[in-house]
This record gives structure tokens, sequence and C-alpha cells, in this order.
């Protein structure tokens, strides 16, 4: 019997070393290469009958262009954030934390494609316990289950039998940290099974036209568990993001091969699983305390959708010789070159203060639009000065203390007027060629200095 060859395999980022080493030299992770079996080249050749299909060149003048329709889910910030909705054929992956609602957003598309045969695969439930949930959800009465089919299986080959079986037009995947083939020796959830995995899988969904939605795990930094690779042969990849103990959640586009990555759909977990949120500016502003200094509202873009988000911020003295600085929500780097602004370019010396920002409402925002709520949240609280409470800021700060002009200015200003601010302080070049009906009153100002004059009197 001839003797089995293995290799080493980082768990981390796919590494192969044919010798054991104590940290990887490709991530510097410290005990991830992991023992694993190389696989006899005949083994390696033999495919599974559904995924055999010819190799055909085409000539590009020849290949239809025609939009498939899309797959619309039901839910109205899933279909948004897709793109607008499944395209067949194509590979979705959502990751999150660990009960952050993966498996109930999952579960409560169900119902919204209609027509369609549906295969849900869990590797991590009970066929019983996914039916508790779908009753815990309360599924609609006009809900056809004969299109919803489950199957409680992890052995991938079994799963591919059950496809070519019951020919389903979606397939969710429960998760695929679960799932292995039987013909790799590693453990399931290692590199080389949740690689193997996801080609096979993708294959079925380029080679029929099935659409695949795969569940994925995070790590405790809250990337992506399992290779790299993974999210290079998705089309799409979503990301669950929200805290335990908050009751919101935001999905988010990173990688969409059939859509913008910049939008987001935000939703708030209830009793009864997810629900849309329709106006989200409305629900983060809901518990704004007036006449508070450190306080700011500022008007950002995230994807095509325009959101107002309270700004917090909290500058106290120094106990200590280093002074902190903590952002929630916002980019520290950001913050250490607006601080570095306001002392160089403004004059207000914080060297001797600890500064804390946040978002309210466990959102994260990178646009540069809301750097000048954030310059203005922080010299009201120093100044112990409430911001205006009717006026909105919008513009990205510069390092010479300009405000520079952003994007979609038009949609920002409508959504502050619609949520009954009066006064929204722009940059000046956004003023030019404005023509917005909005009973609100619009400033433009060049300088950070001109908008902390006109938010707070200074």
């Amino acid at each position: 019997m001839a003797k089995q060859r293995t290799h080493f395999v980082c768990q981390n980022c796919g590494y192969i070393s044919l010798k054991w080493m104590g940290r990887c030299p490709e991530c510097n992770e410290w005990n991830t290469m992991v023992e694993e079996i190389i696989m006899p080249e005949d083994k390696l050749q033999e495919q599974i009958s559904l995924l055999k299909q010819p190799a055909i060149a085409l000539d590009i003048e020849k290949i239809d262009l025609k939009e498939e329709e899309r797959i619309k889910t039901g839910i109205n910030e899933l279909d948004r954030v897709l793109g607008g909705g499944i395209v067949p054929g194509s590979v979705v992956l959502i990751a999150g934390d660990p009960g952050v609602g993966k498996s109930t957003l999952m579960t409560q598309i169900i119902p919204g494609l209609k027509g369609k045969k549906i295969l849900y695969v869990t590797g991590e439930e009970s066929a019983k316990q996914l039916k508790l949930r779908t009753e815990r959800l309360n599924f609609p009465k006009s809900f056809q289950s004969k299109n919803f089919l489950v199957l409680a299986e992890t052995n991938l080959n079994l799963i591919i039998n059950v496809i070519e079986e019951v020919n389903p037009d979606v397939i969710i995947i429960d998760s695929i940290q679960t799932m292995y083939r039987p013909e790799l020796e590693s453990a399931p959830g290692s590199v080389s099974q949740v690689r193997e995995c996801a080609s096979v899988l993708m294959q079925i969904a380029k080679n029929t036209g099935k659409s695949i939605l795969l569940v994925g795990h995070v790590t405790k930094d809250g990337l992506i568990a399992g290779p790299k690779v993974l999210e290079h042969m998705v089309d799409t990849v979503l990301q669950f993001e929200g805290e335990r103990h908050q009751s919101y959640r935001i999905l988010r586009a990173i990688k969409n091969r059939f859509g913008s990555t910049n939008e987001i759909g935000i939703f708030e977990m209830t009793t009864e699983g997810l629900k849309e949120v329709k106006n989200p500016s409305e629900i983060f502003l809901s518990e704004r305390t007036f006449g508070v200094s450190g306080s700011a509202v500022a008007a950002c873009i995230e994807g095509t959708r325009p959101l107002l988000v309270e700004v917090q911020a909290l500058v106290t003295p120094a106990s200590y010789g280093t002074p902190q600085r903590t952002a929630i929500g916002f980019d520290y780097h950001r913050l250490s070159v607006l601080l570095a602004v306001l002392e160089k370019k403004i004059g207000i010396r914080l060297g001797g203060h600890d500064v804390f920002i946040k978002i309210v409402g466990g959102l994260r925002i990178e646009e540069p639009g809301i750097d000048l709520g954030i310059v203005s949240s922080i010299v009201s609280s120093l100044k112990d000065i409430p911001v205006d409470s009717q006026s909105v800021v919008v513009g990205e700060v510069g390092l010479a203390g300009e405000v520079r002009s952003v994007i979609q200015i038009e949609k920002r200003i409508q959504e502050s007027a619609k949520l009954g601010f009066k006064k929204i302080i722009i940059p000046k070049n956004n003023t030019r060629g404005l023509k917005i009906d909005a009973e609100i009153e619009i400033v433009g100002v060049r300088k950070v200095n001109q908008a902390l004059e006109e938010l707070l009197g200074i």
C-alpha cells in the first residue's frame, strides 16, 4: 500500500508548506499550520456527473447580453443591497457574527420567493429546529410549503445527489463552514474543505443556473472565516453587521458583481424576526437630546440612500500624560487628522484633552461628508456650547481647514427638509447651480471656522 503524502496548510491564509512551522511566513499568524493528506491525482480528477460540461469557446459578438430577470426576495432592503434581487446562477455569501440574524434572514426570504423551489440545507441545526424558526417568524398563511424542502446534512456529495433529485431553483447552505467532502481528509471548516466545497457549489450554480446562498462564519477579528479565495470565488459578499445588545442590523455589500457595493440595508431585530427600517434617519434621531453640547446632526450618503445621523463627542481634560482618542463607528486615523486640523488651522488646543467620538445607532460611517459634523461636535463639547438643534451639517474637511464639496447634495438637503430641519450647512462649492425646492435655509461655507460661527456663534 502506497504511503500517504501530507503537507501543512495555514488555516488563516491557505499557505502550503511541506514541513510544519510555528508561524506562517505568509500571514505571520502563529500555530495555524495543520497537517492535511494530499489526495492522489486520480481522485482529484473525479468529478460529480452534474459538473461535467463541455468546454466551448464563444465568439465575443455572439454572446447574448439579454439581462435575466432577477429573483425578488420580497425584502426590499435585501433586494437593494443585491442590486435588485438575486441573479439566477449566482453565488451569494452572507457573513456575520454569531446571533446577528443570518439564518433568520435566510428563512424570512423564503415566503417571498414565490413560484421558486427552495432547498434549505442546514448543517448546524436539525430539521425540527428550522421548523420551529418558521413558526416563530409567522410565515404567511398563503405560503406554499410544498416548494420549501429542508435537508439536514453536511456531506456535500449527498447534498449534490439531493440537488439532482429535487432540482431546486434556489439553494441555501447554512453554513459553508460545516460542509465537507469525504474525499478530503481534513476536518469541516478547514481551508481545503471550505475551498473545495465552495468550488463545487459554484460550478453547480454556473452550469445549471441555480442560485446559491451561502451563510458564512466570521473570525474574532470580524473577517470571513476560511481562505480569502472564498470571497474571490463567489459573486456577491454581504456583511451582516450589528451588536447583540442593539436591535438594529446593517447589511452591507462588500463585493457585488451585479450591482453597487455602496448600498446598505437596515433592519430591526424583533421577537418576530427582522423587520425592514423604512426611514432610518428618523429612527437614528428618535432619541436625540436637545440643548446638550457635543451633539450634531450630519447628512451622509450610503450608496443611493441619504442618512441623517447623530454624531456625539465628549472632550474632557486628560487624566494621564497621553490623551486618549477613541472613535466608535468612525475611522480612528481620520479622527486624528481632524484633531490636527483643529489645532493647526483653527487654533483650538486639544493636546491636553481626551476626545471620544461616537456615531449613534451602531452605524459605521466612512463617507467623508461627515467630517464637518465630527468637527462641530468636538468643538461644541470643548466649549460646552450646544449646536443649533435645527441645523444639519455636511462637508469634507481638508488639511488646510477648508470645507470641500460632497456628492449628491440634493438628496441630503431633501432628507433634511423632510425631517423638519430649518437650516443646513453645506460646502460653498455645492451651492453653484443648486436648484432645489425645499423649505430649508441653505448656508454655504468655505472654511471650518465659518461653519463653527454659524452653528455655535464662535
